[in-house]
């Protein structure tokens, strides 16, 4: 009888430490348009803002616009989305771009792949640590999080 008890009550503990409620993720997408055109190959980083309450509300988000400056957010780890509230945003070029055929038989001229190297068009505000952009994940998700960035004009 103790026996079954001891079972049933660790059976109860465990089913409990297994419901624990974890952050909550939601689809997020958008579109990141650059002086209103649709800007491709930017990085677009979500990372959650903590509060006193909840200091670690979770795992950041991130995605790479495609041609069309779409995006849906994917955690590092695989989950898609990213965790509801308050984020603060980031977006930037991507620089992992590669350039020229490359042949691993013969490789390329250099040894390796070129990497094109360009100036970045997006202000710095919106990669820095300066910068303050935000944006709330609502609770059932969006396919509203657009960015219409401005460069300044001279």
């Amino acid at each position: 009888m103790k026996v079954a008890r001891l079972i049933a009550i660790a059976a109860a503990g465990l089913l409990a430490a297994g419901c624990g409620s974890g952050p909550n993720f939601v689809k997020v997408s958008g579109v990141v348009t650059l002086n209103g055109k649709p800007y491709p190959n930017a990085v677009v980083s979500f990372q959650p803002v903590g509060s006193k309450e909840n200091p670690n509300p979770g795992e950041g988000s991130v995605a790479i616009t495609d041609a069309n400056g779409r995006f849906e957010l994917k955690t590092r780890s695989g989950q898609n989305g990213a965790v509801v509230g308050q984020h603060r945003v980031r977006i930037q070029t991507n620089r992992q771009q590669t350039t020229g055929a490359f042949d691993p038989q013969t490789g390329s001229p250099d040894q390796g792949p070129r990497v094109r190297v360009q100036a970045e068009p997006i202000p710095v505000d919106w990669y820095s640590t300066e910068g303050n952009h935000e944006f709330t994940v609502p609770a059932g998700g969006t396919d509203q999080a657009n960015f219409d960035i401005e460069t300044k004009k001279k």
